[in-house]
């Protein structure tokens, strides 16, 4: 019996049923990046709910340029990223996008997904007519803004505290990156 050879590894737009999988990969995802720096009740997703809101956001996104894409190995889901508009004063919807989320499996990490997830997704952000982009990022993640800078990205004058509870009990401290890809489209 005879097989179709395929890649290994690959980066593709994501479909409805990836919903699970791409739910389940940040649940432990969050659970090992933000352990330490968040409430553990925080870290507390359901994997159910969490798979209910990818499978609304996959199917109706809010902007039709928002764009989620999943880096595989063989068939497993394993990291995913969005891309959409950059909502930021002093952004331009118009030419700056934003890499809103950059995942990769924490059993995953240092085989290449990363990078070529990161490449996909300005690949889709300049096919979408954007010619910059922005990441947000945990000011102590240290090890994603070297990765981010490796990949052509920089860090801005931006920073902003993010208050989750609403409360101010929990406070995450994050800052910008940004990357112009205008000269390669």
């Amino acid at each position: 019996m005879g097989s179709v050879p395929s890649a290994d590894v690959s980066v593709r737009v994501a479909w409805a049923d990836d919903a699970d999988a791409i739910a389940a990969l940040q649940v432990r995802a969050w659970q090992a990046s933000y352990d330490g720096l968040l409430p553990a009740a925080t870290l507390e997703i359901d994997p159910t709910r969490a798979a209910d809101l990818w499978r609304t956001t996959l199917a109706r996104p809010q902007d039709a340029r928002t764009r989620v894409l999943v880096a595989l190995e063989r068939n497993r889901v394993v990291g995913f990223a969005i891309t959409t508009p950059a909502t930021d004063p002093d952004c331009d919807p118009a030419v700056d996008a934003e890499l809103m989320e950059l995942t990769v499996d924490p059993g995953e990490r240092g085989r290449g997904h990363g990078s070529r997830l990161v490449q996909a997704a300005v690949e889709t952000m300049a096919a979408d007519r954007f010619s910059r982009a922005v990441l947000w990022s945990v000011a102590t993640d240290d090890a994603l803004r070297e990765f981010l800078t490796g990949a052509g990205w920089a860090p801005d004058t931006a920073h902003r505290e993010l208050d989750l509870d609403g409360d101010g009990t929990t406070l995450v401290k994050q800052v910008r990156l940004h990357t112009d890809f205008s000269s390669t489209s």
